[in-house]
């Protein structure tokens, strides 16, 4: 049986006194989109930290590609082959397009230097709003032109897997499926994601395995093809409007299989 990209282990994590994870564990295949989601507190961002390597684990492991990374610092996982679109985007408003870019590279730059311009280019040919804009300060684009950025920036290091958290946080309904299409494009190149993503409809639109969290704990794993409403309203307490929206998400991911060697995406 294949290694999984991403082994979680029965992680524990929290703040002081407090803990926020109880034995998280769930796996992510190579070239797969898994999704965390819960309700607020549930613990999903705690678990990306975790991921990412700024907030430590008590107990537990994280292996990433066989290699155990619970230790390791956020650079070195990223030195790894590790990205990370954080919450809000976080670009850097004063600064241009490529300047963001460039300091997204930064690994990659001290790494090997040569790889830098064709690493640009090709975030450049993935991204042509960014190509077009990229002497423009981030702070001027719309939302969904910095969540373009925020996703390139993770890429340009050529990463295996990035993490992405809240992706479509403070977006409008248009940024948002402009930000599906973008995630959409990525998956198709064979990057491996894991996805955090309070609109649960607009996850799993996404992602090929949901995973499903209550209080510090993984309540629910499983493909999203097997999944259905009323196990999302259980473990999840969405409302009716809700449910009716991630019903309908799961009944497009439950299309007839496609041909070996294409990934089953949303219909557009």
């Amino acid at each position: 049986m294949t290694t999984p990209l991403l082994e979680v282990r029965d992680i524990t994590a929290g703040f002081g006194a407090t803990t926020v994870l109880h034995g998280v564990s769930f796996d992510v295949p190579q070239g797969s989109i898994a999704g965390i989601f819960g309700l607020n507190g549930a613990g999903k961002s705690v678990t990306m930290k975790v991921l990412g390597g700024s907030v430590p684990a008590r107990s537990g492991s994280v292996h990433f590609r066989g290699q155990d990374i619970t230790k390791l610092s956020p650079e070195k996982r990223v030195a790894m082959g590790m990205g990370h679109v954080p919450q809000g985007r976080q670009v850097f408003p004063g600064l241009t397009v490529e300047e963001n870019l460039r300091l997204g590279a930064y690994t990659l730059r001290r790494k090997d230097k040569k790889r830098y311009g064709p690493a640009l280019n090709g975030v450049f040919d993935r991204f042509p709003i960014l190509a077009q804009r990229r002497g423009q300060l981030a702070g001027t684009m719309s939302g969904g032109q910095q969540a373009s950025l925020a996703v390139g920036r993770a890429l340009i290091n050529e990463p295996d897997l990035i993490l992405v958290d809240e992706p479509s946080a403070g977006l409008s309904p248009v940024a948002t499926l402009e930000l599906d299409e973008v995630l959409q494009a990525v998956a198709h190149t064979g990057v491996t994601m894991v996805l955090v993503e309070q609109n649960i409809a607009f996850g799993l639109s996404l992602v090929d395995t949901a995973h499903l969290m209550q209080t510090g704990t993984v309540v629910h794993s499983g493909p999203v093809g097997e999944l259905d409403d009323q196990t999302l309203a259980t473990h999840l307490g969405i409302g009716r409007v809700l449910q009716a929206a991630a019903g309908s998400a799961l009944a497009a991911r439950q299309a007839p299989p496609v041909k070996k060697g294409s990934r089953a995406r949303r219909p557009a």
